[in-house]
C-alpha cells in the first residue's frame, strides 16, 4: 500500500517533493522541538493520484483515520466531539511556495453540537460562534464553490444592523444569527445542508485542496513562475490553535529580516483577537511586532529566539506564521521567505559577513531576474510631484499607469497597450490575473504580509499597501483621497513608488536606477551620487556578487550589437566582445534604397555602382564599432534575411501599379520593381533564398561586406588600434556552402592585404542554426574556425515552427497542456534543440579540439539556458546589451552550480 500520510514527526525539510514545502517545514520545526500543533501531511503522491484518476485513492481514508486517531490520542480529544472538541485546519502546500493561490479551511470539526462544547471548554461563547461562522464561510467558498460575496454581504449587513464596523465587535447573538444566515447561503447556492459530520468536512476539504491545484489562478501563477503543472500539492491537517480567543490571543506573520529592503531587524504584522487569514487577507490593518512586545513580552521574546534559531538553521531569511492562544505561542509555518530583488542581494552578502554562508552560496541565492528588476528606472527628483498619499512600501520599484479597479479592466487595458495600476481595497487570490496584467498594485488595506504584498514581491511587481486615505468604490469606478476634492477614475494616471510608499497623481519622470548607474559607471561614481545608507549597501552587495560571478564563471559574455551605440552600451555593461553584429541592420532606413538598387541592377555597371554606394556607409559603421571594441572580438555575420525584407510589400506595390495603369500615369520604375518583387516572392521566405544561399547567388554581396570590414580594420590599424573582427557565414547546411563562401572571403582579405600592406587573417566561421549543420558539424568544422549557435532559427527548424505564427496561436495551449514547461523561444529546449547543440559541440571539437564555440540567439541572455550552455561546454554566450549584466551573473551561478553537482 502506498504511504500517503506522514505525521509531522516523520518528515524533514528535505522532503519537499513528497510533503510539499509547508509540510516539510512543519516536520522540520517539529524535529527541532519547536511549538508546532500536532498534525499530519497528505502527500503530493495522493494529489497526483487524484488528478490522474479523478477520485481520492481508496487507501487514503484508512491512512487518514490512523493518523487522526494518533493525534486524538496525543491530545486526548476527538475531532468534532460534543465536549472539548478537537478542531483542525486543512491547508495546501506545494513544493514551491504559491502564496494565496490555493485553498485553506479552518475550524473543521465544528457543528451545531461541538460549537457548544467549544464554548464550554474555552469559556468564551462568542469565540466559539465566531469560529463556527468562519468555518461555514471558508467551507462554502472553498469546498462548495459558492461566491464569497454572498457571505461577505451577509456579514456587512449584520455589522450595519448591529451598528458596528469591525468583525470582532459582533456579539454572540449576532454571530448565532449569522451562522444561520450562512447555512441558508449554503442551502440556496450549493443545494445541500452544511455538513454536520466532522469527518465528512475533513474529507471534502481535502479533496477541495486537491482540486485547487488546477484553478485558473494557480495555473496563471505557475506559468508566470515556471512551476511545473504536474507536481501536485500536499495537504496539511493541523490541530487548530486560536488567535481569536480574546485580547491575550492573536495571530501574525514575521520575517527574520525585512523582505522589502533586506534590512536586519524585527519585521512583521500582528493582529489581536484574529485568525491567520485576517492578516494575509489584509482586511484589517495590522500592528507591528513592536506592539506585540508591548502587549505580550513573554511571547515576543520566545518568538524572537525562535526567529534567530530558524534563520540559523535554514541559513536564510525566514518567513514565519504564528498564533498566540491565551498567551501560548504556536508556530504554523516557516519557509525561506520571498523577498524583493534589493533584499535578495543585501541579505545574501549580510549572511556571508555573518559567516552563515559562503560567497559561492550567496551568488547562488540571487539571480538574473532579480538583477533585471534592479536595473529598471525609478522616479526622478521630487520637484513638481503631486503627492496623493503615503502608505506602506511593500515591493520596490517605480510604476506609472492608468487606474484599473478590477481584473477585467486591468487585462483589457493592458492588452490594448496601456500601463495600469490595479487599485483595490485589498487583493485576494482571485485578483492574480489583474496583478499579472498591471505594472503595479495599490491597496487601501493590508501590510507587508498581506496577499498583495507577498504576491507582488514574488512577481517583482511594484506594490504599495495600506493606503488608508484612499476611498475606493470599485462598482462606481471612482477613487477619492481623504482631504482632496478631485474624483479619480479609469482615465486618470497615478504613479506609485514601492520604495517610499508614495502615491502621486499623474505622470512622474523616471531616471536610471542606482544599480544601472553602477553597471554603467562603476561603484565609486554610483556611491558618490547617493547618501542613502540602504542604497549604498545595495550597491556594494551587487558589486561584490557581480565581481565574484566574473571571477568564477567559465563562460565569456558578449553582446549582440548592430550599431556603434549598441557596442558602446555593451561595453558599459561589461561585455567582453560582440558575439553577433547583424550587418543587414546597417542597410535599413535611408540606406534601404541602395540595397534595392543592387537588387534591381540589370547590368554589371549598375550592380557595381550600387555596391560602391553601400561600401563607404558600411565601412564607416565598422570603423566606429571596431574602435569601441578595440582589443575585443567582434563577430560580424554576413547578411542573413531574404530579399523581400529590402523590397516593398507585394500587395501594396501591386495596388499602386494597378492604379497607375488605370489613371494612365504608371511609373515604369514601379512596373519594373513589381516584376522583381514578384520574381523574388517566396511562400516561406525564412526557409528560402536567405543567408548563405543569397550570399552565394547574388554577385558581389559577400565581397562588399568583407571589403567593408577589411578596410575598416586597416583604418583602425593605421590609427594604432587592435581590431579583432571575425567573419561569420549564416544558415550553413552543407560544408560545401561554407567552403565556397570562405574562398570568396579569403580572396577579398588577400586583396585588401595587398592594397594596404597590412596582413589580414580574420577567423572565418559559421552559424549552426539548421539540424543538418549540427548533425554534420564534424565535417563543417573542417572549413570553420568557430561555430556560433543561432538558437532562434535552430529552435524553429528543429521543431518545424514559425516563431511569429506559433507564439500567437498555440504556444500558450501547449504550456497549459504540459507539452512545454515554458516557451522554447524563451528558454532552450534542452532535450531537442539542446541535443542539436550538443551534437554541434561534439562534432566541432572532434575535428578541432580547441575550436571556439558560442551562442548568439536570444537564449544567450536567458538564465536557465545559460546554465545549459555552461554544461554543454560553450566558450561564450552573446545577448542584447541590456542583458549583459544578467548573463554575467548567471554564468557565474552556472559555474557554482556545476561545482556543487561535481
Amino acid at each position: 500500500m502506498p504511504k500517503y500520510v506522514y505525521r509531522f514527526s516523520e518528515g524533514d525539510k528535505d522532503q519537499k517533493d513528497l510533503l510539499g514545502g509547508k509540510g516539510a517545514n512543519l516536520a522540520e520545526m517539529t524535529k527541532l522541538g519547536l511549538p508546532v500543533p500536532p498534525g499530519f501531511t497528505i502527500t503530493t503522491d495522493a494529489c497526483r493520484a487524484y488528478l490522474r484518476d479523478g477520485a481520492v485513492p481508496d487507501e487514503l481514508a484508512v491512512q487518514v483515520t490512523k493518523a487522526l486517531r494518533e493525534v486524538e490520542e496525543e491530545l486526548r480529544r476527538e475531532l468534532g466531539a460534543a465536549s472539548d472538541p478537537l478542531l483542525v485546519s486543512v491547508r495546501s502546500g506545494a513544493k514551491f511556495s504559491m502564496p494565496g493561490m490555493m485553498e485553506t479551511v479552518l475550524n473543521i470539526g465544528l457543528n451545531d453540537a461541538s460549537v457548544e462544547g467549544l464554548a464550554a471548554a474555552s469559556g468564551d461563547e462568542r469565540f466559539a460562534w465566531d469560529s463556527y461562522r468562519r468555518l461555514i464561510q471558508m467551507f462554502g467558498k472553498t469546498v462548495l464553490d459558492i461566491e464569497g460575496e454572498h457571505f461577505s454581504a451577509a456579514l456587512e449587513a449584520k455589522k450595519v444592523s448591529c451598528g458596528v464596523t469591525l468583525d470582532y465587535e459582533l456579539d454572540v447573538v449576532a454571530l448565532r444569527e449569522l451562522v444561520e444566515e450562512y447555512k441558508a447561503v449554503v442551502r440556496e447556492h450549493a443545494g445541500i445542508e452544511f455538513p454536520q459530520d466532522p469527518r465528512t468536512q475533513l474529507d471534502m476539504a481535502t479533496e477541495a485542496v486537491f482540486r485547487s491545484w488546477n484553478t485558473e489562478r494557480a495555473h496563471i501563477y505557475r506559468r508566470r513562475e515556471k512551476i511545473p503543472h504536474d507536481l501536485g500539492t500536499a495537504v496539511n491537517v493541523c490541530t487548530m490553535v486560536f488567535g481569536n480567543m480574546g485580547d491575550t490571543s492573536g495571530t501574525g506573520v514575521c520575517f527574520t529580516r525585512d523582505p522589502s529592503t533586506g534590512r536586519a531587524g524585527v519585521y512583521g504584522d500582528y493582529l489581536v483577537n484574529a485568525q491567520g487569514e485576517d492578516v494575509v487577507a489584509g482586511i484589517r490593518n495590522t500592528l507591528s511586532l513592536a506592539d506585540l512586545e508591548r502587549l505580550d513580552k513573554t511571547s515576543y521574546d520566545e518568538l524572537r529566539a525562535i526567529m534567530r534559531k530558524l534563520e540559523t538553521h535554514y541559513r536564510d531569511l525566514c518567513d514565519i506564521e504564528f498564533t498566540i492562544e491565551r498567551g501560548k505561542l504556536w508556530l504554523l509555518q516557516t519557509r525561506v521567505g520571498k523577498r524583493t530583488a534589493a533584499a535578495a542581494f543585501r541579505v545574501a552578502t549580510q549572511l556571508v559577513d555573518e559567516k552563515l554562508i559562503t560567497t559561492d552560496e550567496a551568488l547562488f541565492r540571487v539571480n538574473g531576474a532579480q538583477l533585471t528588476q534592479l536595473m529598471f528606472p525609478q522616479f526622478g527628483p521630487s520637484q513638481g510631484r503631486d503627492l496623493l498619499t503615503k502608505a506602506m512600501p511593500a515591493s520596490p520599484g517605480a510604476a506609472v499607469g492608468y487606474i484599473a479597479f478590477d481584473n477585467v479592466e486591468a487585462q483589457e487595458r493592458a492588452a490594448a497597450g496601456d500601463p495600469v495600476i490595479l487599485v483595490r481595497r485589498e487583493t485576494n487570490p482571485d485578483d492574480l490575473s489583474g496583478m499579472v496584467a498591471a505594472v503595479g498594485v495599490l491597496t487601501a488595506r493590508g501590510g507587508k504580509t498581506s496577499h498583495a504584498a507577498v504576491v507582488a514581491r514574488g512577481m517583482g511587481k511594484t506594490c504599495v499597501c495600506g493606503a488608508e486615505a484612499l476611498e475606493i468604490d470599485a462598482e462606481a469606478r471612482t477613487l477619492r483621497v481623504v482631504g482632496r476634492e478631485e474624483v479619480l477614475g479609469s482615465n486618470d494616471k497615478i504613479a506609485i513608488d514601492g520604495t517610499t510608499g508614495e502615491v502621486f497623481l499623474g505622470e512622474v519622470p523616471v531616471v536610471d536606477s542606482p544599480v544601472m548607474t553602477y553597471l554603467r559607471r562603476g561603484l565609486d561614481e554610483a556611491l558618490a551620487l547617493t547618501e542613502d545608507a540602504d542604497t549604498r549597501e545595495l550597491l556594494v552587495a551587487v558589486d561584490r556578487l557581480m565581481t565574484h560571478a566574473d571571477k568564477v564563471r567559465d563562460l565569456q559574455v558578449r553582446a549582440n550589437a548592430d550599431t556603434p551605440d549598441d557596442a558602446r552600451h555593451a561595453i558599459q555593461r561589461g561585455a567582453q566582445g560582440v558575439g553577433l553584429c547583424r550587418t543587414e541592420h546597417m542597410f535599413l532606413g535611408e540606406r534601404k534604397q541602395f540595397v534595392q538598387n543592387l537588387i534591381l541592377a540589370a547590368t554589371d555597371e549598375e550592380r557595381v555602382s550600387a555596391l560602391d554606394a553601400l561600401l563607404p556607409l558600411q565601412k564607416s559603421d565598422f570603423v566606429q564599432m571596431l574602435e569601441t571594441m578595440d582589443g575585443k572580438p567582434m563577430t560580424i555575420r554576413l547578411i542573413d534575411p531574404p530579399l523581400h525584407e529590402f523590397l516593398p510589400d507585394l500587395t501594396e506595390l501591386s495596388v499602386k501599379v494597378a492604379l497607375g495603369r488605370e489613371r494612365g500615369d504608371l511609373d515604369p520604375a514601379d512596373e519594373h520593381l513589381l516584376a522583381v518583387v514578384r520574381k523574388s516572392h517566396e511562400s516561406n521566405p525564412m526557409l528560402g533564398l536567405r543567408g548563405v544561399r543569397l550570399l552565394l547567388t547574388m554577385p558581389g554581396l559577400i565581397e562588399l561586406q568583407v571589403r567593408a570590414v577589411a578596410e575598416a580594420a586597416v583604418e583602425r590599424l593605421k590609427a594604432g588600434g587592435d581590431p579583432r573582427p571575425e567573419i561569420m557565414v549564416p544558415l550553413i547546411g552543407s560544408v560545401r556552402e561554407l567552403q565556397m563562401a570562405r574562398e570568396r572571403v579569403e580572396k577579398v582579405l588577400t586583396q585588401v592585404s595587398a592594397e594596404s600592406g597590412y596582413e589580414l587573417a580574420f577567423p572565418i566561421g559559421c552559424m549552426i542554426e539548421l539540424p543538418r549543420a549540427a548533425v554534420t558539424s564534424a565535417h563543417v568544422a573542417e572549413e570553420a574556425d568557430f561555430f556560433s549557435f543561432g538558437t532562434n532559427d535552430l529552435t524553429q527548424t528543429t521543431w518545424g515552427f514559425s516563431r511569429d505564427d506559433v507564439e500567437s496561436s498555440f504556444v500558450g495551449h501547449y504550456i497549459d497542456d504540459g507539452i512545454f514547461g515554458t516557451s522554447p523561444f524563451e528558454s532552450i529546449d534542452v532535450d531537442g534543440v539542446g541535443g542539436m547543440v550538443r551534437l554541434g559541440v561534439e562534432g566541432g571539437r572532434s575535428t578541432k579540439p580547441n575550436m571556439k564555440l558560442g551562442v548568439c540567439g536570444e537564449h544567450g541572455g536567458d538564465p536557465e539556458s545559460i546554465a545549459f550552455f555552461h554544461q554543454a561546454g560553450l566558450d561564450y554566450v552573446s545577448c542584447s546589451p541590456f542583458r549583459v549584466p544578467v548573463a554575467r551573473l548567471e554564468a557565474g551561478r552556472a559555474a557554482v552550480l556545476a561545482a556543487i553537482e561535481d
